[in-house]
């Protein structure tokens, strides 16, 4: 008897849907559910950046770090369109770390993880340079090093649309309710959201359910001493633009944290990001009056203009599933991921994933797929180091000639419009644009430049359900939105669900 599937992956978040990807592409037969939206959970509350991270040379992280900052420009290259290369400004503190330490720490970072087309660190004055212009006076000499940004919910939503494009089985709103081994394969029963159960068969399970990772293992595998994961919170404001230029600043603080401030979505400034414990429902977690005063306070240790509390328009949070390495506080944690599998042999092997980062998310796949190899045995090699996610079919730094195009084939959109769009679908707004001729023939205008083509197009290419899926993770409108907007959009998503003819898999 064979199973229905080589592969069953639980979770739809960046690993889930990366390592669906990666094994679809190599020719496996994959099925994947998630509970919710695809990167509901920690994939949507990120930082947004693709980047090594600076602060995990202090904790001697060098192989996290040169595996992350080897990925920086594999992944803007293949995804130009929702990854992009950043400058950040860190300013010299003299109460902090001294100046000959952070610039070795930044030579190493420039030299370690085969930096080919960002730029090296610089010194900067701050007296006169534009970026010292927000600070407080205090503050005359920084350092100016390169990472990437990404839209990390998009970065989800692509893989999983690339994964089904391979031929992968993607199922949102269906939760793993029971995985039992039996005649050497997993027969796993899912539920949706109006209670529809299936069951199915599959050689090998993996577990890539993020904060819930010990809860599959206990709920629906039956292993109730499971306790893997540390439970971290991190959480960001969003408050109106507080500078004009387009670099970013990170900031230290005396408790030897770092926060970033991040131009966002046109408008905004994101600042962040809180580490602490925490126990309770992943989808729960909410940012705490602390962690508020916090990041207010930090940020305005540094710039001229006060951060208060009445500036926020938006929080997020979100829950990192960091593997418990007995760690005394949160932020020393690792960060890289940790897999571990149990059976093999004859008996249908799970793969669990523990912890692991966004930018090493590609990395963490490839590791997956190595372990599935030894199990189900060698089919296609990898393949996703030079493989576009959709959209990113043009050059790393094409993107300008792309805007260039979009702005020719629809004069009739704004610059502001067409770049919001390039940045989210890249070549795939020609697709989602069509033949289009004028903005009314693009439909009813939702609020925010949103219209009915685009909700259209993540409905029936991106897996969207609801107006909190458009609006939180396929695009940042939600800031944008009132409540009476959303909701409007919510009904109009919901007639269209009941009345749309499926469309083909992409």
């Amino acid at each position: 008897m064979s199973a229905d599937f080589d592969i069953f992956v639980i979770g739809g978040g960046i690993n889930g849907c990366g390592i669906a990807r990666d094994a679809a592409g190599r020719g496996y037969s994959v099925a994947l559910c998630e509970m919710a939206d695809l990167g509901s959970g920690t994939s949507s509350g990120s930082t947004k950046l693709i980047h090594g991270g600076l602060r995990y040379l202090e904790h001697f992280e060098f192989r996290l770090v040169q595996k992350a900052l080897s990925e920086r420009e594999v992944l803007w290259a293949n995804a130009p369109h929702i990854i992009w290369p950043l400058r950040f400004v860190l300013p010299y503190h003299k109460g902090l770390r001294p100046a000959w330490l952070l610039r070795l720490g930044l030579f190493i970072y420039d030299y370690i993880g085969g930096r080919k087309k960002l730029p090296p660190t610089k010194t900067i004055s701050l007296a006169k340079d534009i970026v010292g212009g927000p600070l407080t006076p205090s503050f005359t000499k920084a350092f100016e090093y390169s990472d990437c940004g990404v839209n990390d919910s998009r970065l989800v939503v692509l893989n999983a649309m690339d994964a089904r494009a391979l031929g992968a089985v993607i199922e949102t709103r269906t939760k793993c309710i029971s995985a039992v081994r039996e005649d050497g394969m997993w027969h796993i029963t899912t539920e949706d959201l109006r209670g529809n159960q299936k069951t199915r068969t599959a050689g090998m399970l993996i577990n890539a359910a993020g904060p819930w990772v010990d809860d599959v293992l206990r709920e629906a595998t039956l292993n109730t001493a499971a306790h893997n994961v540390r439970l971290v919170q991190g959480s960001h404001i969003v408050v109106p633009k507080i500078f004009d230029h387009d670099r970013c600043y990170i900031f230290q603080n005396a408790d030897d944290r770092i926060i970033f401030a991040i131009p966002y979505e046109q408008k905004y400034t994101l600042i962040g990001t809180t580490d602490r414990d925490y126990d309770g429902d992943p989808a729960a977690a909410k940012i705490s009056d602390v962690e508020t005063d916090y990041l207010c306070n930090a940020a305005g240790a540094y710039f001229k203009q006060p951060i208060r509390k009445s500036d926020i328009v938006w929080t997020y949070s979100a829950i990192r599933p960091l593997f418990d390495d007995g760690a005394s506080a949160a932020q020393e944690a690792t960060r890289d991921y940790v897999l571990r599998q149990d059976g093999g042999n004859g008996n249908a092997p799970v793969l669990n994933i523990f912890g692991g980062k966004i930018t090493t998310y590609r990395r963490l796949a490839e590791s997956a797929l190595t372990l599935v190899e030894e199990n189900l045995g060698r089919k296609k090699t990898a393949w996703t180091k030079t493989a576009p996610l959709p959209g990113g079919d043009f050059p790393m730094d094409g993107f300008d000639d792309l805007t260039r195009d979009i702005r020719k084939k629809y004069p009739f959109l704004a610059d502001l419009r067409i770049e919001r769009l390039a940045r989210a679908y890249g070549t795939d707004v020609f697709s989602l644009l069509g033949a289009a001729q004028s903005a009314e023939e693009l439909g009813a205008n939702f609020g925010a430049g949103l219209t009915e083509a685009e909700v259209v197009w993540m409905m029936d290419h991106e897996f969207a359900g609801n107006a909190d899926d458009a609006l939180w993770r396929r695009s940042k409108l939600g800031i944008e939105f009132s409540p009476e907007q959303t909701r409007k959009l919510d009904d109009w998503m919901q007639a269209y669900s009941r009345q749309r003819v499926p469309a083909a898999e992409d």
